[in-house]
C-alpha cells in the first residue's frame, strides 16, 4: 500500500461506522497481531506491548485517528499477572464519533515498560511523563521521561493498587522546592501527603478522602481500631 492508497483508505471510509472487529482484522492484514477486546463503548483492541507505535500510527495513517486524547493505565493489583495495561484512546477529527481505544499489556510485572509514542504524536511526551509517574511505567525512548505532577525524589506512585486510598505522610523536599518556587518549604501538614487538601482551602467533609487521618487500606486498619470493627463500620 502507497502513501497515497493509505491516504485515499482514510477519506473513503470517513463517514463509515468503525466496529472492533474491523480494526483488529486491519492490523493483523499488516502483520500486527491484535484481538478485539471487551468494551462497553466504543471499539477497543488488545495489542503487543512491543508494536504500539507501528499499530498507533497505522490507525493514524489509514482510518484517520489523527488525535491522541488520552494514555492512562490499569494496575490489575499485586499477585496479578500481567499487572500493569497501559490504554491509548484515539479520536478521529474527520471521522464523526470515531474513536477507538487500544491496549497493551506491559511484559514485566515488577519493571512494566512499554515504547514511546512521542514519535507518532509529539503531544504524547506529557501523557506518557503522568503515566510514569502515577503508574511507574516506563516508555522507552522517550526523549525526557520525568515526573510531571510529583516531585523527583517523590518515592511512590499514586495511582497504584497498593498506594492508600487517602495518601502516605511524607515530608515536602526542601531544597529542589524552594529554589524552583523561592517559597518557604515546610514538612506536609497533613497525613494524606499532596492528595488531601489543606484547612481553608475546600470543604474536607465533601472531599475525598474524607479526613486526614485515612492513611490506611483494606490491610492495614485505621489507627484506634480492630480490623473487624473497621469492616463492619
Amino acid at each position: 500500500m502507497t502513501p497515497g492508497d493509505e491516504q485515499g483508505g482514510a477519506a473513503s471510509a470517513s463517514n463509515c461506522p468503525l466496529a472492533a472487529d474491523e480494526v483488529a482484522g486491519f492490523l493483523r492484514g499488516i502483520n500486527l497481531g491484535a484481538t478485539e477486546r471487551p468494551s462497553g463503548d466504543h471499539p477497543a483492541v488488545n495489542v503487543a506491548a512491543a508494536d504500539i507505535p507501528a499499530v498507533l500510527r497505522a490507525l493514524r495513517d489509514h482510518y484517520a485517528f489523527d488525535l491522541l486524547m488520552d494514555i492512562t493505565a490499569v494496575d490489575w493489583a499485586e499477585g496479578v499477572s500481567p499487572r500493569f495495561t497501559v490504554v491509548y484512546h484515539l479520536l478521529s477529527t474527520t471521522r464523526t464519533g470515531s474513536y477507538v481505544r487500544v491496549a497493551a499489556n506491559c511484559v514485566s510485572d515488577p519493571e512494566p515498560s512499554v515504547p514511546s509514542v512521542v514519535s507518532v504524536w509529539p503531544g504524547a511526551n506529557w501523557h506518557e511523563r503522568e503515566c510514569f509517574d502515577m503508574f511507574g511505567i516506563k516508555f522507552e525512548g522517550h526523549p525526557d521521561l520525568r515526573r510531571i505532577l510529583m516531585w523527583d525524589s517523590y518515592p511512590y506512585h499514586p495511582l497504584r493498587k497498593e498506594f492508600p486510598l487517602a495518601g502516605i505522610e511524607v515530608p515536602l523536599p526542601g531544597e529542589d522546592v524552594q529554589i524552583e518556587t523561592g517559597a518557604k518549604v515546610i514538612s506536609a501538614p497533613m497525613a494524606g501527603g499532596p492528595f488531601v487538601a489543606s484547612p481553608g482551602e475546600i470543604n474536607l467533609t465533601e472531599a475525598e478522602p474524607r479526613a486526614k487521618d485515612e492513611s490506611w487500606s483494606d490491610r492495614r486498619p485505621q489507627p484506634g481500631q480492630s480490623e473487624l470493627k473497621q469492616v463492619k463500620e
